[in-house]
């Protein structure tokens, strides 16, 4: 018997010492850190977090602990901001120290440290001016973007044409004009929607949102050790990126064969431009990786984003036909039945601009917003917060703060217009997140909502399936992003 007591009286030993280093790791890191609930060893505050909602739990927690405080994921000590002054003082005024992109292990673990929505540092800063630049010289080239995305809205229209006016589910097709657009400004192609090239192109990326939404990843995300002995779903996810990395240096190839230095065509020959002006310097970040991940980048940031959106705002517009009714008063009026509308339309069409705002601002995609991490010691409202500790922005409390947008839970379009019905800008609208880190596609996610939306309310007439009563609009909440719920509808032509 004695013999058995070794090892286990050892196995004894190690986890009490693991615990006790854990407390002491937890409470030495505790005391300059704002206040919060206390964690438990190993797991950390993970029992008192809802996984499938975590911005309701730490609106929960900011009632106790106020508008700054500290979370443990694990081990890890997380300080949330909660509510729009917190929020706007870290992004924007101290936007330079609140920069960093916090861990997110399993995207890191994917694009190990290249791109542009999980670099850091140096190479984050250059793959971004970079990636601004080009999406600004592109649009202002010879075929702008915003021809691209009538282009796109016109095939969307005759896609939806084809179902007939009989009830249909918008999510494929909503799924495939953005992916389009983000294609034609990589490779300059867009694809037919039956194309197979696209439709594993889009079949890759919604599955990699499925699995980044799963309670799974947020768990794996807090302990990312449990990976490396679970090999899970995650694995899916490299394995996709993977494919989309082939096929990206497949089409590089071509393009590096047909390359016009003087001629620009797409967001690959940039790179490719830039890549042989920069060969020399070592330290240089346009490398093949850089290239195949930032395009990955593009297509996570790019597609699912603004379907999903276009989805919830057809859902809101069913359930809400008094909305839709005006938006195509404003149409008729602004537009007309027969002219592509454009983005000159959009000044002159305050509540339709007013609608769009309204939907992202209900739906509010990214709860909790990407985490971000400061890049050095920062003291913030009297804590020192030390370099590279995650920062959550809970921009759940920014988009239904109730002195800013009364009545927050209601969809209305009325929270963005004044008195006289003009459109109001408001601070408070975070939909992008804020500072430096905010999405780089902004400018070109509102001209496609603003578009493919005015477009199919110019041409149809939308119709619920079931009573509109019974229309559930509330979000799927899935973790990571909210969702709207699967729903059917008909497209019946004006």
């Amino acid at each position: 018997e004695s013999a058995t007591m070794g090892p286990v009286a050892l196995l004894v030993l190690c986890l009490s010492c693991l615990l006790l280093l854990s407390l002491w790791i937890q409470s030495s890191g505790r005391r300059k850190l704002p206040p919060g609930p206390t964690p438990l060893p190993i797991i950390g505050n993970l029992l008192q977090l809802d996984v499938k909602n975590i911005s309701k739990s730490l609106s929960n927690l900011s009632k106790v602990y106020g508008p700054v405080f500290t979370v443990y994921f694990g081990m890890k000590p997380t300080v949330v901001l909660h509510g729009y002054e917190a929020v706007k003082e870290a992004l924007i005024d101290k936007g330079e120290e609140f920069s960093g992109r916090g861990s997110f292990p399993v995207a890191e673990k994917a694009n190990q440290g290249f791109g542009i929505i999980f670099s850091n540092g140096k190479r984050w800063k250059e793959i971004r001016r970079f990636s601004l630049m080009t999406l600004r010289n592109l649009g202002m080239g010879k075929r702008n973007i915003e021809d691209r995305v009538q282009e796109e809205a016109c095939c969307l229209v005759e896609e939806l044409r084809k179902t007939n006016a009989s009830p249909c589910d918008p999510t494929f097709i909503l799924g495939c004009a953005p992916c389009n657009v983000i294609c034609s400004i990589i490779f300059q192609k867009r694809f037919d929607y039956k194309d197979k090239v696209f439709l594993n192109i889009m079949e890759r990326f919604n599955e990699n949102v499925k699995i980044l939404n799963s309670p799974w990843i947020q768990i794996y995300n807090n302990c990312p050790t449990l990976l490396d002995y679970f090999p899970g779903s995650q694995n899916k996810i490299f394995k996709n990126v993977d494919f989309i990395k082939s096929y990206v240096i497949e089409k590089t190839k071509e393009h590096q064969a047909s390359l016009d230095i003087h001629n620009p065509r797409d967001f690959i020959d940039y790179f490719l431009i830039k890549m042989e002006q920069e060969k020399h310097n070592p330290h240089g970040e346009f490398t093949i990786d850089n290239l195949t991940i930032t395009v990955s980048d593009f297509f996570g940031a790019g597609t699912e984003t603004t379907s999903t959106t276009l989805r919830y705002a057809l859902l809101l517009l069913l359930k809400h036909p008094e909305v839709s009714a005006k938006v195509q008063e404003e149409i008729d009026r602004v537009i007309g039945r027969e002219r592509s509308p454009c983005m000159q339309d959009r000044s002159h069409m305050p509540y339709t601009d007013a609608m769009v705002h309204e939907v992202q601002r209900h739906l509010n995609f990214l709860p909790t917003n990407l985490p971000h991490a400061v890049t050095c010691d920062v003291n913030f409202r009297n804590y020192l917060i030390p370099k590279g500790t995650t920062i959550i922005t809970n921009l759940t409390s920014v988009l239904r703060d109730d002195k800013e947008f009364p009545n927050p839970e209601k969809f209305d379009p009325g929270h963005f217009l004044d008195e006289e019905g003009n459109f109001k800008k408001s601070d408070y609208f975070m939909a992008f997140s804020a500072g430096k880190r905010m999405c780089a596609g902004e400018g070109l996610a509102r001209m496609e909502l603003f578009l493919f939306l005015t477009t199919i309310l110019q041409k149809f007439t939308l119709k619920a399936v079931v009573d509109i009563k019974d229309l559930d609009v509330t979000p799927v909440m899935n973790g990571f992003a909210s969702v709207p719920p699967p729903y059917q509808l008909c497209f019946i032509p004006v």
